[in-house]
């Protein structure tokens, strides 16, 4: 992990010459493991581009809306029009995005067709816009098909958890409609991607796939500016590769632009808080969103909207200066 350097994130009243972590008002830090110098402690300070209007000085809940009949959390709950169309209004009271997506990429999740994914997603973000919401709308999805269908009818951003490696296209057309992009790390593809991951260094490689994969959007036509990085917590990674990748998240901030955390619900906290069932895994969902928000997370993309947006609101009154 040599080539990156890490900002170590502080606690308590801030010292004088802290620097904020990625531009963030409530999280700093005064120390730097690794190359240490001008260029690389303005690449971990500085604030990052606004997203659809919203500011980045504070971390941004994504609310999640699986329209799928098989997502590991959800699945079934909102794949009803209706029901998905009621689930957006109730995110949009404490949510800065929308999250919607059509395919289920939980482990052991099969391909769904574009025409399904269209089909599921589309007249979702139609009715949404169509009752007054203007949240903006990130749509989930790997293909650019239906990133196109979902764009026209109204989303705002992609988030794509093959980083453009399953349909490089999506890339040429975020380009063109030059719109955000969120380019997620993961090792394989859902129905595969948890037997028996390994690394030799899961920091270091995510590191490196996530920099290829922004060198290879821009060679598209994507702005730098446009692009939004993941760690892909689960995707392709044990218990163990989570809790590093989570230990070590100033790391990301060495890429220069926003981060985003989705470890809502995920398995590894079942496992270390004994919750087998997904829904009652809220309490350590919120230890993981405050954690990252600790470290300078963007956008931190959550099932539970209300509850995360209320943390959010304590963490904040509790670490601002005074």
């Amino acid at each position: 992990m040599s080539r990156w350097s890490e900002a170590v994130p502080g606690a308590g009243p801030r010292p004088e010459g802290a620097l904020p972590l990625a531009g963030f008002k409530g999280a700093w830090f005064d120390q730097v493991i690794g190359a240490d110098d001008a260029d690389v402690r303005a690449r971990l300070s500085a604030a990052r581009p606004a997203l659809c209007g919203l500011t980045l000085d504070r971390p941004r809940v994504m609310g999640i809306l699986n329209v799928t009949p098989d997502s590991f959390s959800d699945g079934g709950d909102f794949d009803a029009h209706g029901a998905a169309v009621a689930r957006a209004k109730v995110l949009a009271e404490d949510c800065d995005v929308i999250d919607i997506g059509g395919e289920s990429t939980r482990p052991g999740a099969q391909e769904v067709s574009v025409q399904e994914e269209i089909r599921r997603t589309v007249p979702v973000i139609e009715a949404i816009r169509a009752a007054g919401i203007t949240t903006p709308i990130s749509i989930d999805t790997r293909k650019a098909l239906v990133a196109e269908a979902a764009l026209d009818a109204g989303a705002d951003i992609v988030n794509d958890v093959s980083a453009f490696e399953f349909d490089p296209e999506l890339a040429e057309l975020c380009a063109a409609r030059d719109v955000p992009v969120c380019l997620m790390h993961a090792k394989g593809l859902p129905d595969t991607m948890q037997d028996n991951p390994t690394y030799e260094d899961v920091v270091g490689e995510v590191m490196v796939h996530l920099a290829e994969r922004i060198d290879f959007a821009i060679s598209k036509g994507v702005k730098r500016e446009r692009i939004i990085t993941d760690p892909g917590i689960g995707f392709g990674k044990t218990l163990e590769h989570n809790l590093t990748l989570l230990a070590h998240l100033t790391v990301f901030h060495d890429l220069g632009l926003p981060v985003l955390l989705g470890a809502s619900r995920k398995r590894f906290i079942g496992a270390i808080g004994e919750a087998p069932e997904a829904r009652d895994r809220v309490g350590g969902s919120l230890a993981v969103a405050l954690h990252g928000a600790a470290r300078g997370m963007h956008i931190l993309r959550v099932h539970d909207t209300k509850q995360t947006a209320q943390a959010l609101k304590l963490w904040a009154a509790l670490s601002q200066e005074g």
